[in-house]
């Protein structure tokens, strides 16, 4: 329970622009986008500055008052609702300290939405490849601490992978400024890669430098109907050798998805003249004009004469190309109108996906009565949303509790071939205690690092490590 003199001191830390009681303005920060969480909160913080987010913080390290942290509350583990912590916000420091064309960097503060960094680094003909259905709303801030994956990990690897330096508040309140655009430090452990993928359980990132890279002079995109994931696989392989690594992206899509996006998204429709039991939607950038085509053509040429694909259209514009990737994007808004599904974001070695989609769907099956399996994703990464659903409309949260049996079927699966129970979407608090029962000693280990920085564990409670 906080105190009135510790709402006070916070109150006039951050100024009357810096919070909030109001309920209208908490609520939708207490409540997140897939509707399965409602939190509470009895303030809303919302600094403006690293210094003002340091004085919050002693504050609150002084009175053992736990702090939720949120970015764009585009999460979908539970991470960023607050169950009575105080809720601080990071939207309004979303400033752009620096960019460096020629270290090909840029230094933005945690509050800037992801959308913007893209346009800032197209500005300045760069590439920030990070990219993502929530990407209009997502913060970079949130994203780091997730270690967002996106749809081009292929290419360019997850969050981790783009972060040269972090700028971050620690438990204490102290202020560590690891800002530096480095792609050589060996000055022993590297710090940032703590906190990239802590979930705010070790402080809080109010800024970042992050990579930028050439844009690509050409992107070829192409949507291929394809017989099963096992061809997927083998057309990954295909693709990434015509392409001489250029291959940025390779998505799985089932026919039941993309129904689902025809039937919920305005504008949507089937590009091929036949359905397909899946697709393939494929994604290819070159340094000069012609060679991601010819590329794409190799690929895509390769493919019929195995009987890989099996009908197939190439974007002929940069329009079509965008309509090509909303055949994707919106899976998970469509899959919201569909109704509750139990949502698993696994990560499976990518020889073993076609085994383990099979073998999950027939589980799924014996498990739930009326379940139908929505299986897409991120084919070159081993990333597969494996979503269990109902096959009519309207499935509820009775629905979600009804899957558990198979989640833990499912999650069992995911250890049997080596994979992850959290790909990129984070652990949160919904898979905390998964993680914890799957590898042990693991959690053990950051159980001991976050004591180590937050012996009074007021940062993000509940949230990746279950509460001791």
């Amino acid at each position: 329970m906080i105190s009135a003199d510790t709402l006070n001191a916070l109150k006039t830390a951050l100024g009357p622009k810096g919070w909030s009681t109001d309920p209208h303005e908490l609520g939708p920060h207490t409540r997140d986008w897939r509707g399965r969480w409602q939190g509470e909160t009895p303030i809303l913080l919302k600094p403006s500055s690293t210094e003002e987010v340091a004085s919050v913080v002693k504050i609150c390290a002084a009175a053992r008052i736990a702090i939720t942290t949120q970015g764009g509350n585009t999460g979908l583990v539970g991470g960023s609702i607050p169950q009575g912590e105080v809720l601080l916000s990071l939207a309004r420091m979303n400033a752009v300290r620096e960019v460096d064309i020629a270290n090909d960097s840029l230094t933005v503060e945690a509050g800037c939405i992801l959308e913007a960094i893209q346009n800032l680094a197209a500005d300045h003909n760069r590439l920030f490849p990070l990219s993502l259905g929530s990407q209009g709303s997502a913060t970079i801030g949130g994203l780091i601490s997730t270690n967002a994956g996106g749809v081009h990990v292929l290419r360019y690897g997850m969050m981790r992978d783009l972060v040269l330096g972090i700028e971050a508040v620690l438990p204490d309140g102290r202020i560590w400024n690891g800002l530096r655009g480095l792609r050589k430090d060996n000055s022993g452990y590297d710090l940032k890669q703590l906190l990239i993928g802590a979930e705010g359980t070790l402080g809080i990132i109010t800024a970042a430098t992050l990579k930028l890279f050439p844009r690509p002079a050409e992107m070829t995109v192409a949507f291929a109907g394809i017989p099963s994931p096992a061809a997927a696989v083998e057309l990954l392989g295909i693709a990434k050798a015509a392409s001489g690594g250029t291959l940025s992206a390779l998505e799985l899509i089932p026919r039941n998805a993309l129904e689902m996006v025809i039937e919920h998204i305005p504008g949507s429709r089937d590009p091929l003249a036949a359905p397909h039991p899946w697709y393939a939607l494929l994604e290819i950038g070159a340094g000069r004009i012609g060679e991601g085509r010819t590329a794409m053509e190799a690929a895509l040429e390769a493919g019929l004469e195995r009987g890989l694909v099996e009908d197939a259209v190439i974007a002929e514009s940069e329009a079509q190309a965008l309509a090509l990737w909303q055949l994707r994007e919106p899976i998970a808004e469509a899959e919201k109108a569909h109704g509750k599904a139990a949502k698993h974001d696994v990560s499976i070695p990518v020889s073993k996906i076609a085994a383990f989609i099979e073998e999950g769907t027939a589980l799924a099956g014996a498990k739930v009565d009326g379940a139908e399996v929505i299986a897409f994703g991120h084919v070159g990464d081993g990333n597969v949303h494996f979503n269990v659903a109902r096959k009519t409309a309207g499935a509820g949260e009775d629905f979600v509790a009804a899957c558990l049996p198979a989640t833990e079927a499912i999650y069992d699966l995911v250890q049997k071939y080596g994979g992850s129970i959290a790909a990129e979407h984070g652990v949160g608090t919904l898979k905390a205690a998964d993680l914890a029962a799957r590898r042990p000693l693991e959690v053990e280990l950051m159980t001991a690092i976050k004591s180590a920085l937050d012996p009074q564990g007021i940062m993000n409670p509940r949230v990746l490590i279950p509460a001791r």
